[in-house]
């Protein structure tokens, strides 16, 4: 890459954790779609209740994987183990640093022979990208960027439409969709379906923990299948899903969408920071919550915390894989959900209608999140720090605020009672989303992940289910 590299934008900046506190990003935006078809809280009851329709197409970056090595570069860079991995099969892909550490998740398809694609956030992506062009592998790799990075002469199209249909009628949508019975698939299986004349590739996968299927396929089929779809699903009760309901879909399913890359430090990864522009996820991004740390690498999770352990298969030879096989008999977080105070929130909130006092941290609806990646601190009965809260927001399902969070085993049962700490000390960082505040206490009960009944006992085997958790 050409300009500032990544490595000289940190050495600039000299305390890594003060520049990204205090960077002008928000949380993460959801283009192409308005925030609210109908109203979130309506968006939300759909897909618990009837069926909901997301709209993926837009806000996550893809990248095209071809080539005889292909699938020894993606195996060499992931804990999973690649038995078994065939053409029309996803699997969650989330690397490591030499030292460990996660960079990010994404979902991998294996399209067919010597073509993958990876879809999701931009740090894995850029992972990827740096091993492809400066490995040992004869692969070629092709980006597909989000629309928010695109120019603006280019935010009206991408290679592929990308939906997500879920929700206890989302077989009968697509059945009538379809006009025929829907393929029966394992999780995380691909086939080939046929909506409205065209050919539309089906993957058995949920992003609210519901049953349900990822549909995708060439853009030109965009505005068709679309439009199939939700008409299909009219007597079914479908809702399309703004960008409000979204970002809170994970906090039933269990899915932490927002582990800093551990790309910062460490001698393992300076190729990649030199190889990176100033202008890569990691030199964009934003850090808010509580918790601070004068030493980024307290921000750094291992894939056990956020819960990858599953994944890890020493199997074959992959980077991070030494690190990890010293982690396996150590101490480790768990991963939880807190189910926050009503009546601490409704204290929180009422301290906007206060002219004058004192006010908390202004906590949105239905998503709470502030920055690209939020890390606040959890007590324990004592009041010492035994966690990390990493995702926060409301779901009308529950009727509750709630939080994915990363805590230790001594608390980490069901029913224990903690303390979440709310807002930034200090009166809040310069970031745009933050005003001036004061930082508070709201207490929690540790819930299980998935919190949402449904994916925790009768969704898929796998990494969010309860037997796995």
């Amino acid at each position: 890459m050409t300009g500032q590299t990544l490595q000289q934008l940190l050495d600039e900046k000299g305390d890594i954790v003060e520049f990204l506190r205090n960077q002008q990003t928000g949380p993460n935006v959801y283009p192409g779609v308005p925030g609210e078809y109908s109203n979130w809280r309506d968006e939300q009851r759909a897909w618990a209740e009837t069926a909901v329709l997301f709209n993926q197409s837009f806000h996550m970056v893809d990248l095209l994987v071809t080539g005889p090595d292909a699938f020894e570069m993606l195996s060499y860079l992931a804990p999973n183990s690649f038995k078994g991995f065939k053409p029309n099969r996803a699997k969650q892909f989330a690397p490591v640093t030499p030292e460990g550490y996660v960079i990010g998740d994404v979902i991998l398809f294996y399209l067919e022979e010597e073509t993958f694609e990876l879809v999701g956030r931009a740090p894995t992506i850029e992972w990827v990208e740096y091993w492809a062009q400066t490995g040992k592998w004869n692969v070629k790799v092709e980006r597909d960027e989000r629309t928010a990075a695109r120019p603006a002469d280019q935010q009206g199209y991408r290679r592929n439409y990308r939906f997500q249909l879920q929700g206890p009628n989302a077989m009968k949508t697509l059945e009538k969709a379809m006009g025929q019975t829907p393929p029966d698939l394992k999780f995380f299986h691909m086939a080939p379906v046929m909506i409205d004349g065209v050919e539309v590739r089906a993957l058995r996968h949920g992003m609210a923990g519901q049953p349900g299927y990822e549909l995708f396929g060439p853009w030109k089929d965009y505005d068709k299948v679309r439009t199939a779809l939700l008409a299909a699903g009219e007597e079914f009760g479908i809702r399309p899903s703004g960008g409000r309901t979204y970002s809170s879909n994970t906090l039933e399913s269990g899915w932490i969408p927002s582990p800093l890359p551990a790309l910062y430090t460490g001698e393992g990864s300076k190729g990649f920071r030199e190889w990176a522009g100033a202008k890569c996820y990691e030199g964009m991004t934003s850090l808010g919550g509580s918790f601070v740390s004068d030493n980024i690498e307290d921000y750094y999770l291992n894939p056990w915390e956020l819960g990858y352990g599953i994944m890890v298969k020493f199997d074959h030879d992959f980077i991070g894989r030494e690190a990890l096989e010293k982690m396996v008999d150590q101490p480790k977080r768990k991963k939880v959900t807190l189910a926050l105070d009503n009546e601490d929130v409704m204290r929180v909130q009422s301290s906007m209608l206060t002219k004058g006092a004192p006010r908390a941290k202004y906590m949105d609806y239905p998503s709470a999140v502030y920055a690209m990646h939020p890390y606040d601190m959890v007590l324990d009965a004592d009041g010492k720090m035994a966690g990390i809260s990493t995702w926060i927001g409301y779901t009308q399902n529950e009727g509750r605020f709630l939080s994915l969070a990363m805590v230790d085993e001594s608390i980490a049962e069901p029913g224990t009672e903690v303390t979440l700490v709310w807002g930034e000390p200090n009166g809040g960082t310069r970031k745009p989303t933050v005003e001036p505040h004061e930082q508070t206490q709201i207490k929690a009960v540790v819930a299980s992940v998935p919190y949402s009944e449904v994916a925790r006992d009768n969704y898929a085997d796998g990494w969010r289910t309860k037997a796995k958790a």
